[in-house]
């Protein structure tokens, strides 16, 4: 599975584009220990042989956004660069206004890849399609140069990301979970990638090592073994979040030279999930609102989970401690 040498491409899609097989992915770059520990793990990434990197315009209130950008500045034709945008439900011209905020903290005229966050309701797709809608939005960015390629995400329901698909809106690329437990529950592996390789749009995994690492802190899976899993998969690329140069070392080792487990060897890692997954506990983010951004629960008019990472930066941010704390400055509101 790991070796040594430069990480593998792969096609993106059928756009003509090939990304490295391991993605960076953008929010835990914000939970980095300060700025310059974000920048040194983004440029030891682009030395390392990634080349996709991940963010969201909601991500830590707009930091892992500004530390990714600090980190590409003068790098920026190395990356293919993602970021999110976070209308959950809202009209298109949210969505620019968005846009522009994002472009502003990454420091870029153009994004490779613009993808509506987190889709999570089943009304959602209605929304998004709708005239007036945030599909507007993206059509429009395409035509005007400041995106290359769209697409969407979501960690909630398969089912979600296949009406996503039924509203004929022509996406380039899809993001998803994609891990052990998900294979057995609820799973996007076997209901939504099968579909996205027929259509040739390219798929990206996510929450490889299940969002923030407990299979592997209980020692159900050594996060090689997560991560090895993952990038074995059907897909363009699999992202994973780093906060920590070490953490990112890991990562690298396993990618570079990677060679996919045999079909064996993958079987074997879902009857090892299978126990652990019929009532999602390595799998929150599809089961509770632990991992529901507050953005799209207040579009919703839903409450929020006050121990959830963004609604505490927003609780921090009206404090007045004398600590600093990152705040998103352009807001366009909620």
């Amino acid at each position: 599975m790991a070796g040594s040498g430069a990480i593998p491409t792969r096609p993106f899609g059928k756009t003509g584009v090939k990304v490295s097989a391991l993605g960076l992915g953008g929010h835990h770059l914000g939970a980095a220990k300060d700025e310059q520990t974000a920048v040194e793990i983004v440029h030891r990434a682009l030395d390392g042989g990634i080349t996709f990197f991940d963010c969201c315009w909601e991500y830590n209130r707009g930091k892992s956004e500004g530390w990714l950008g600090k980190g590409l500045k003068g790098a920026r034709d190395k990356a293919f660069l993602m970021t999110k945008v976070c209308t959950h439900g809202r009209d298109a011209s949210l969505a620019m206004q968005m846009l522009e905020q994002s472009l502003r903290r990454l420091q870029t005229d153009h994004l490779d890849l613009w993808q509506i966050h987190g889709v999570s309701f089943p009304n959602d797709p209605d929304l998004f399609i709708r005239p007036g809608g945030a599909a507007e939005a993206l059509e429009k960015a395409k035509k005007d140069g400041k995106v290359r390629f769209t697409g969407f995400t979501g960690h909630k329901d398969p089912d979600i990301h296949l009406a996503m698909l039924k509203t004929g809106f022509a996406f380039d690329a899809v993001q998803m979970p994609l891990n052990p437990f998900d294979a057995n529950f609820h799973s996007f592996e076997q209901k939504v990638l099968p579909v996205l390789n027929q259509r040739g749009i390219a798929p990206i995994g996510m929450k490889p090592i299940g969002g923030h690492g407990e299979p592997v802190q209980k020692g159900v899976f050594t996060a090689q073994e997560l991560l090895g899993y993952a990038m074995s998969l059907p897909v363009a690329v699999t992202l994973s979040g780093v906060s920590e140069p070490e953490i990112l070392e890991q990562n690298l080792k396993v990618a570079q030279g990677f060679t996919p487990l045999s079909q064996e060897e993958m079987q074997k890692l879902r009857e090892r999930a299978k126990p652990y997954a019929g009532d999602g506990q390595f799998e929150l983010y599809k089961v509770s609102i632990k991992f529901d951004n507050p953005e799209a629960r207040i579009a919703h008019e839903f409450p929020l989970d006050p121990k959830q990472v963004e609604v505490q930066q927003m609780i921090h941010s009206t404090q007045n401690t004398g600590r600093p704390y990152p705040q998103v400055t352009d807001s366009p509101g909620a």
